[in-house]
């Protein structure tokens, strides 16, 4: 078997990515930072799904993306090369909400969600949230729904 002839450390390449996210190198990633670096990449992200990635991403939960949590963010927002679309990134957003599995957010778990990340609403804010882009009428979002949505406010 072949070895290859590059000796790049993996984990030392992750290291080099993360410090450059981490722009106060305080050793930890911000929602901020995170933002301002995708942001930096081109990569357009809005307030809400920052949030949701913090909320996925950070496993010990103290409000901050370390060395360990970033790798897998890394994979997530596709900057390793991995293939990882737009497409997928949106599915594993609309995961976020779709708290049940069943393929559609309700306005509960809108309100579930949204509640979670610091956003203060009524139930009956996320009823008329979800009319606005309800498509079919069924008063649930699904994904090509969601999908639209999610292009326009970009």
């Amino acid at each position: 078997m072949a070895r290859s002839t590059i000796s790049v450390n993996p984990n030392e390449e992750m290291r080099k990515i993360f410090e450059k996210f981490d722009k106060d190198g305080d050793g930890k990633i911000s929602s901020d930072e995170v933002r301002d670096s995708l942001n930096d990449l081109d990569v357009k992200v809005s307030l809400q799904e920052v949030e949701l990635m913090m909320q996925q991403y950070d496993k010990n939960d103290d409000g901050y993306i370390d060395l360990e949590e970033f790798a897998d963010l890394y994979k997530h927002i596709g900057l390793d090369g991995g293939g990882t679309s737009q497409e997928t990134d949106l599915k594993d957003a609309f995961d976020m909400y779709d708290i049940d599995k069943n393929g559609l957010i309700s306005a509960t778990e809108l309100h579930s969600v949204l509640n979670k990340i610091g956003e203060k609403c009524s139930v009956s804010d996320c009823v008329r949230m979800i009319s606005k882009v309800d498509m079919d009428g069924d008063g649930h979002v699904n994904f090509e729904e969601f999908k639209k949505m999610m292009s326009n406010s970009s």
